[in-house]
């Protein structure tokens, strides 16, 4: 049975080559996944490597196994690997027409996957999208979105386009918060006031400090800017929310006893304490 087959020009291909031609191909994909989970328990959590690091190997060793699988199954069907410099011109013309843009997403992935300027748990923001890389492919990327959707980039879309990268370096971040104050407030004691909420707030970084600045004299009120800095990015929305609603409070407070009452750091540790009771 296994000697029954066919024949290509002077090749005879039988059933037996096509089931060696299978093992080969399936044991290439065999090996890949055991030596990738075997990096993975055995070499990358003990010598404590970055997870991203171990997919980029991981990765580029499943591509190497399953080529030279690939070449492999070529020669027991006794194909020698010279014959196919005419397919493969054929097929470069074939890629220069009709498939640049999946080799231009392929070769992309590589670069992704090497020179790492984005790996899977970035934060980042591309376009008109934002959220956390979950996967980098052999021709897209997927970004999960804050809304909890997933948007496929192509690869090369990364490589050429401008990508804001939160968390390459560090999850630290710089907040902007707008604020507009009447004519005739005291600006310096508003800086004051809106430095100390800030300082009081559990999630701002101690170091840089956080930053009033005077933007915009309106045409009906003066536009300041308070700027922090969050240690972890996660909090940003928490801690705007926040921060504006007890720097209403404290404002309101402030008008109805119509003066503005001296800000110490901790009588404001104590007012963000009564306000979350």
């Amino acid at each position: 049975f296994t000697d029954l087959g066919f024949t290509i020009g002077d090749k005879k291909i039988t059933i037996g080559l096509i089931l060696i031609v299978i093992l080969i191909i399936y044991f290439s994909f065999f090996i890949s996944k055991t030596l990738q989970n075997l990096l993975s328990l055995e070499i990358y959590q003990r010598r404590l490597i970055d997870p991203t690091i171990g997919t980029s190997i991981n990765r580029l060793i499943h591509y190497a196994l399953i080529i030279v699988g690939f070449f492999s199954a070529i020669s027991i069907l006794g194909f020698e690997l010279k014959n196919f410099a005419i397919l493969g011109g054929a097929l470069g013309i074939g890629i220069g027409f009709g498939l640049q843009n999946i080799v231009n997403n392929f070769v992309s992935g590589l670069i992704l996957l090497l020179e790492r300027p984005v790996k899977v748990g970035d934060i980042i923001v591309i376009g008109e999208y934002s959220g956390q890389v979950v996967k980098i492919g052999l021709r897209a990327t997927v970004v999960e979105i804050f809304d909890r959707s997933e948007i496929i980039i192509p690869n090369s879309d990364l490589i050429t386009s401008k990508v804001i990268n939160w968390t390459r370096i560090n999850r630290s971040m710089r907040i902007k918060i707008p604020i507009s104050i009447a004519y005739g407030s005291d600006v310096s004691k508003t800086s004051t006031i809106l430095i100390s909420l800030s300082k009081a707030h559990q999630n701002v970084s101690k170091d840089p400090i956080p930053q009033v600045h005077v933007i915009e004299l309106g045409d009906s009120s003066i536009k300041l800017e308070l700027w922090i800095w969050l240690d972890d990015l996660d909090y940003s929305v928490s801690a705007k929310t926040e921060l504006l609603e007890i720097i209403e409070k404290r404002f309101r407070e402030d008008e109805a006893n119509d003066f503005w009452q001296p800000s110490y750091l901790g009588r404001d540790r104590q007012f963000f304490e009564n306000h979350r009771r």
